[in-house]
């Protein structure tokens, strides 16, 4: 079947017929043999270098024809029963093209694992490597891109192939991995030179947290694997700007550049603006930590179940040799259906005559029926319904743990209540649940991606004056309401496409800033702000300026309205290695700020140590 490689050739229907059972008078031989289909290339761009990398043959139909897209093309070749013959005969077309134009590139081409088995199964490298040299085509500037329209049947013989065409040069890429089709067993036994992500994942990755969570996970499979990734299907400069931040080496798409018949050799205006600017991208905000919580097996108790028929009398005796028994589960063989509970089975033994009448009666006298269970693997945030509940008898007895359905221990409900709030710690660790902005863990990304760019920006901490006195006065409710106007305030004068705002917790902010007139912003804000807040006060406070309360030392005195105050330090104005670094002079500026009395207050501080602001990162960790 390596006859079909003629260089300089155009297969005719006949000789297609080497390569399957087409009907050579269908329409794609016909297309063929009047020689209607031409190659395009489109770029693929090297995000890190701003260069283009290499380029993808594509195969095109007649212009304005029904047959003119490769999906069109695919389909009827497909249902003439000529897939086969048709993909190598576009393998013909992208050799014979890329001698022409292909100023001797990187060329990828696509080729199914079917129709790579039928084109060179039996033949040897020298073989091989003779033929694809005889377009003009060095055989190490070509990338066989594996395209799957059915299940590879047999993995084994396409790797020896891939091994046999890596052994003349060629190289390999996995196409549109994610797509439901390319599988990560095809990637782990053909390790493909190169990755190709389905532009689903990619395609408005500026506005999606799981798409972000999902590529990152792949960045570390190619890690892994040791391949590199091409994100396909970029179409804005706003996904462009999240990918090359994220790291991604190579890319796709029509913001690239379009197929053309002529290849495209440099980035075009627009991708060379996003690739080379300073400034960092705002990703998405991911509202909770990525990670399961699940209960610990330290959490476990291993205590020894009685069935339905143990008498009561027995149950006691195991409480009074087990002090640190809280509770016991019943089975049915090994399924639990029902606990008992210490408390109230040792104070009802206590009253007269109780070990008489009921001693050897069924323990599910006393047993609760329907005990709360929990799985190993459940994660503890689904379990809110049971701290939510009526029942709160979770509490003394606790939880049956199951592995499976079968009785695996029990554990106390204190545990549970310690989990979920652990849980919840994590998930403001990543956005606060007041302001639903980003907490420390996004906060101290972006930043520490700021830092690593080497672009201009500015951080500002800011946080509120006399707001104790007015959240003692007037109520924790009315405290959340003064933080969420902060919040609001300062969204309505960043430039959401540069700037950035994170709540630490309490009233502490950080806004970074990428604007050129972070300056007018951030004193808007603050301005905005001071004049909004007397609105959270009484009439009669309004009138007097402020409210009396009690100080730090018990003290009762006059406070002022409440109102923000900023430290600023500008990125430019010392080496800052670490977010950290920046964070600690931030907080330093923003103390100077209120000893001064100034709303604003610039710092030129030069980078302090981890130990220089522990106030501040006790309010982060």
């Amino acid at each position: 079947m390596l006859s079909l490689l003629t260089p300089d050739s155009t297969p005719s229907p006949k000789e297609l017929l080497t390569f399957g059972q087409g009907d050579p008078t269908g329409v794609i031989a016909g297309l063929l043999a009047q020689n209607s289909l031409y190659t395009v290339a489109q770029p693929i761009v090297d995000l890190t270098k701003s260069d283009v990398y290499a380029h993808e043959a594509l195969i095109r139909g007649p212009v304005g024809g029904k047959f003119h897209s490769p999906d069109a093309l695919l389909k009827m070749a497909a249902y003439e029963d000529y897939l086969v013959d048709f993909e190598v005969a576009c393998v013909v077309r992208a050799l014979n093209t890329w001698k022409e134009v292909g100023n001797g590139g990187r060329v990828f081409i696509n080729l199914s694992a079917s129709a790579l088995a039928s084109t060179f199964n039996g033949h040897s490298s020298e073989e091989i490597s003779q033929v694809i040299s005889a377009y003009g085509v060095a055989p190490r500037s070509i990338v066989f891109e594996i395209t799957e329209h059915e299940h590879i049947s047999d993995v084994p013989n396409l790797i020896a192939i891939a091994r046999i065409l890596r052994q003349t040069g060629v190289r390999f890429a996995l196409d549109d991995f994610g797509d439901g089709r390319s599988s990560l067993r095809l990637w782990a036994e053909l390790e493909p030179d190169y990755v190709k992500i389905d532009k689903y994942f990619t395609r408005d990755i500026s506005t999606s947290a799981t798409k972000i969570k999902t590529i990152r996970s792949l960045m570390q499979l190619a890690d892994n694997f040791d391949a590199m990734l091409i994100a396909e299907g970029i179409e804005t400069a706003e996904d462009l700007h999240v990918l090359r931040d994220m790291g991604i080496e190579f890319g796709q798409g029509y913001f690239l550049g379009r197929p053309e018949r002529e290849p495209l050799y440099r980035v075009n205006t627009a991708t060379g603006a996003v690739l080379s600017e300073s400034r960092v991208s705002i990703l998405p905000l991911e509202t909770s930590s990525t990670s399961k919580i699940t209960l610990r097996d330290s959490m476990v108790l291993k205590v020894t179940p009685v069935n339905e028929d143990t008498p009561l009398a027995e149950v006691i005796q195991l409480f009074v040799e087990h002090p640190n028994w809280h509770a016991i589960p019943v089975l049915r063989g090994d399924r639990p259906v029902a606990i008992i509970g210490r408390h109230e089975l040792l104070t009802q033994s206590a009253k007269p005559y109780f070990a008489e009448l009921f001693g050897k009666k069924s323990c599910m006298r006393y047993a609760n029926q329907a005990p709360r269970k929990v799985e190993n693997n459940q994660d503890v945030r689904d379990l809110i319904g049971i701290l939510t509940s009526v029942d709160q008898r979770y509490l003394t007895e606790g939880f049956i743990y199951t592995e499976n359905g079968r009785y695996a221990g029990i554990g106390m409900g204190e545990h549970l209540v310690r989990m979920f709030t652990e849980s919840r710690i994590e998930a403001a660790r990543h956005a606060n649940p007041l302001t639903f902005l980003p907490g420390n863990v996004p906060i101290s990304e972006h930043v520490s991606r700021l830092i690593e760019r080497g672009g201009h920006f500015c951080l500002a901490y800011a946080d509120l004056a006399n707001f104790k006195a007015y959240n003692d006065v007037h109520g924790y409710h009315a405290g959340d309401e003064a933080i969420k106007l902060v919040a609001s305030t300062f969204m309505k004068f960043l430039d959401r496409k540069q700037d950035f705002l994170g709540h630490i917790g309490g009233d502490d902010f950080i806004a970074v800033f990428q604007s050129e007139d972070w300056h007018e912003r951030l004193s808007g804000a603050i301005a905005d702000f001071n004049e909004s807040a007397k609105s959270l006060y009484t009439e009669a406070e309004k009138i007097e300026g402020g409210i009396w309360a009690e100080d730090r030392h018990g003290i009762s005195r006059f406070f002022g309205f409440t109102s923000l105050y900023a430290g600023v330090v500008d990125s430019g104005s010392a080496h800052f290695r670490t977010a950290s670094d920046i964070s600690g002079a931030a907080a330093r500026a923003r103390q100077q700020a209120k000893r001064e009395s100034v709303t604003i207050y610039v710092s030129k501080d030069v980078p302090g140590t981890f130990d220089d602001f522990k106030d501040l990162t006790a309010l982060m960790l």
